[in-house]
């Protein structure tokens, strides 16, 4: 295999993200890891499967420089447990759910299995009965999908991942199930169902019936029959205004998804992975890896053969990983090995565009990453056949049905979340844009720290618009657009997320699909603010006329926390000779509450009051554990501390020199100074109206990617 190009020293997130969550740690907590030595861990344990084969010897060293260089990362599941005890590899699967009370508690109990070992679980509730149906054996009624999926819920908020990965699903409900109505609006409330993605399956015939403004049926799984009609318009205006409200739910498109059903003789899709990119049959799972596209330019262009070489090796690796996997249940394993199906995916695309100096919203940006993708298919099909040569085709291949050429694997691509291994690799997740190009961190005494992205830096110093000032003007406005110091030309290049408009984001997610990506694809549409409930509907038919088989929008600002209060008085301030008093307060004020986790993972709540202009004026903590002995000074301290915290907003002390004593006072990421002034930073920011969503780990700033929440500070990723 062509040598590698040089890497680049890990990034402070990189190591800070594998220090948390990657590498070995002994009984204190130390790591027993370093890079290099997680490498070669994994790297290891997954050449072990062609012991046997005539190049095996060389075969671990490829597998550990395709890794150790950043050129291709495997999932998280695959980087933490490869070579240990636990071995569980995979990333997500897809359990079903019969129509039955053992049917459903075998399934919670499978759910619990897989999220113990790190994966997360799509689940289709079709199949079960709508509310107060009539059940046979008991004489009774059924309570419907919607009660079941809060069982599922508490399991999963119970198990928590062994301490990892945070438990992640996906529910499914088909759109033309009589409880849907129910289950599109289960979500307003954000405070249930807290560890589910909701996505309504809609197919080809409902589709129509919007087109034709027509009703369509609702069909009782129990028994197919016919129990009520709807129509089609009044049923996505509604998913609409839920997605515009806070993003949720999602849209699957069922039906296409299932015309690329590789192997249509073991059944139909019914749900996704948690993230939306892997349509998998009951029991299969998702075996995933992408390639680092920023690593692929040289000379201004694409190297092709060196991007070629790695595919065909990525996807040997792939494959193997399901052979030395140590899957939860039984019936995961035999179905998995039965379609061996694999994820090779991409990551930095934006990076690579970049370089070639292309827009992403453009069409010649499109183009190419069209032509990427497309080749990397072609590379990863002719590794597929030449395994299946060596090793036979995946057993339920059946040439008088399965068309394609015999190979090993019935899936090969998709493109999967990358929030934390992105980290490490120091490029954009997935397909997405890059987020933000300059971020503000603020650190210990006060200090403020730029971050600016490598190449927006190496291009305005080249070009000579770097400056303090100009960085600084881009992160406050969170955009490279706009400013007069930075040439046009660039501004179009670097485009954000949410410079980017949803049309841009949507052809390039449909360009992908069409052009190499055998599953599916987790992306954002990202929304303004300003956004409207039509500029979510046109998103939505855009993307089912281009052939996407999901879709997730999200509205800037639009998943705010839980209001406690939404009637707010006038705050008084009055002034004698010069000296500001302390704000009277109404009875009644507006509030968002935060959950959080302190140093030791208890859990916290921060509980924010504002005045009507939205200026925070009290802060509480709410404690789940008021009456335990052992924590009654740590409870003391966090009332104390948010009594002068409060007393200062009500001083009107300059939001920043509170912040500086914070920081000041903070010895740990995770202690409470550092929390509220995480908190009053997000604010002062003002990027996402109010108080961004935070970091449940750290107190940093969740971005919205890929469908899912992520922190750029410390690697926390809802999904991955």
């Amino acid at each position: 295999m062509t040598r590698s190009i040089p890497r680049q020293a890990l990034t402070d997130t990189a190591e800070t993200v594998l220090e948390r969550r990657y590498y070995l740690k002994d009984e204190q907590g130390k790591a027993l890891e370093n890079w290099e030595t997680l490498c070669r861990r994994v790297a290891n344990a997954v050449a072990v499967v062609d012991r046997d084969m005539e190049d095996y010897q060389e075969l671990g060293d490829h597998f550990f420089n395709m890794i150790y260089y950043l050129d291709f990362l495997p999932n998280s599941p695959c980087l933490m447990n490869a070579g240990t005890d636990l071995g569980q590899l995979s990333a997500c699967f897809v359990l079903p759910i019969e129509d039955s009370m053992d049917g459903i508690f075998t399934s919670i109990r499978n759910g619990a299995l897989v999220h113990k070992t790190g994966g997360g679980t799509g689940y289709s509730f079709s199949r079960l009965r709508p509310k107060n149906s009539a059940v046979q054996s008991t004489q009774g009624v059924a309570s419907g999908p919607l009660s079941f999926a809060a069982v599922f819920d508490a399991a999963t908020e119970t198990i928590k991942q062994g301490g990892k990965r945070r438990g992640a699903n996906m529910g499914v409900l088909r759109v033309d199930h009589p409880d849907i109505m129910e289950f599109i609006v289960a979500k307003q409330d954000q405070t249930r169902y807290t560890n589910f993605n909701f996505s309504v399956a809609i197919t080809d015939l409902f589709m129509e019936a919007v087109r034709d403004d027509l009703e369509y049926d609702l069909i009782d799984p129990s028994n197919r029959q016919v129990v009520d009609t709807l129509r089609a318009r009044d049923v996505l205006e509604k998913i609409i205004d839920l997605a515009w409200h806070n993003g949720e739910p999602g849209v699957l498109f069922i039906d296409a998804a299932n015309r690329d059903n590789t192997t249509p003789q073991l059944g139909q899709f019914e749900a996704t992975n948690p993230c939306g990119e892997q349509w998998l049959l009951p029991y299969e799972s998702c075996n995933l890896g992408s390639i680092n596209l920023a690593r692929y330019v040289k000379d201004g262009a694409v190297d092709w053969e060196r991007l070629g070489e790695t595919a065909r090796l990525a996807i040997r690796f792939l494959d193997n990983v399901i052979d030395c996997n140590r899957f939860p249940i039984p019936e995961i394993a035999e179905m998995t090995q039965k379609t061996r199906k694999v994820g090779l995916g991409i990551m930095g695309l934006h990076d690579l565009l970049i370089q070639m100096e292309l827009a992403y919203g453009s069409e010649e940006g499109r183009q190419l990453a069209a032509q990427i993708m497309a080749f990397i298919r072609k590379e990863a099909e002719v590794a597929s056949i030449d395994l299946a040569a060596r090793k036979g085709p995946f057993p339920a291949y059946d040439e008088r049905i399965n068309t394609y050429p015999a190979r090993r694997n019935a899936a090969l691509t998709s493109i999967q979340p990358t929030g934390t291994v992105s980290m490490i690799a120091d490029c954009a997740s997935g397909c997405e844009p890059y987020f933000s190009i300059v971020m503000i961190k603020n650190v210990m005494d006060g200090d403020r720290l730029l971050m600016v992205n490598k190449y927006f830096e190496r291009v305005a110093r080249a070009e000579g618009f770097y400056s303090v000032e100009v960085m600084e003007k881009v992160a406050t406005s969170g955009t490279v657009v706009g400013h007069a110091d930075i040439p046009l030309r660039w501004q179009e290049i670097f485009r954000t997320a949410q410079d980017i408009t949803p049309e841009q984001h949507i052809r390039m997610q449909g360009i992908l699909q069409q052009n190499g990506v055998d599953s599916s694809i987790s992306k954002t549409i990202n929304l303004p603010f300003s956004a409207t409930p039509e500029d979510v509907r046109t998103s939505y038919m855009l993307g089912y006329e281009l052939g996407c088989k999901g879709l997730t929008v999200y509205r800037d600002g639009s998943r705010d926390h839980q209001v406690l209060n939404t009637m707010a008085d006038k705050t008084a301030v009055t002034s004698t000779e010069g000296l500001v008093q302390k704000a009277i307060l109404p009875d009644v004020l507006s509030a968002k509450r935060y959950r959080l986790k302190d140093i030791n993972q208890e859990t916290i709540y921060l509980i924010v009051c504002f005045d009507e202009n939205e200026n925070p004026m009290e802060v509480f903590a709410k404690f789940p554990f008021d009456n335990r002995v052992d924590l009654k000074d740590k409870s003391t301290m966090w009332t104390t501390t948010c009594r002068l915290v409060s007393l200062a907003l009500r001083y009107q002390i300059p939001m920043d020199e509170i912040i500086k004593q914070l920081d000041r006072s903070s010895g740990h990421l995770l202690d409470l100074p550092a929390q509220l002034g995480k908190l009053l930073k997000s604010f002062m920011a003002g990027t996402q109206h109010g108080f961004a969503s935070i970091c449940p780990e750290c107190g940093g700033k969740l971005a919205f990617e890929e469908g899912c929440e992520v922190c750029r500070d410390c690697g926390y990723s809802k999904c991955s």
